[in-house]
């Protein structure tokens, strides 16, 4: 199945969008298409909250890392401020989706 995004107007892609993606392409509902895609979201912030890793095959890896705290310092002041520990989400790509990028990227006579 073939998704198509063309007609969206800004260059960010927001959930409303995905469901009306699947509304017009699937035949969800609307209803059902909202609800299918905040369960999809709801289930990867929940998973990273727990500490799960979440892999989607063929798009890329969310991972939890704890960032050990550190000194900073406030750059209009120069005061030094410490940073406290922290939990933050990576993403890396999988080889497919850099290679979709790489792709679509390269100009005819590259190709």
């Amino acid at each position: 199945m073939d998704f198509s995004v063309e007609s969206l107007e800004t260059p960010a892609l927001t959930k409303a969008q995905l469901a009306d993606l699947l509304f017009e392409q699937i035949g969800l509902n609307k209803r059902e298409s909202k609800d299918m895609i905040d369960a999809f979201f709801d289930l990867i912030a929940a998973s990273l909250v727990d500490g799960t890793d979440v892999k989607i095959s063929g798009f890329g890896n969310f991972q939890i890392r704890t960032k050990a705290p550190r000194p900073g310092r406030n750059p209009r002041t120069g005061e030094a401020i410490p940073i406290q520990a922290r939990r933050v989400v990576t993403f890396h790509a999988s080889h497919k989706l850099k290679e979709q990028i790489q792709d679509e990227g390269k100009t005819p006579s590259a190709v």
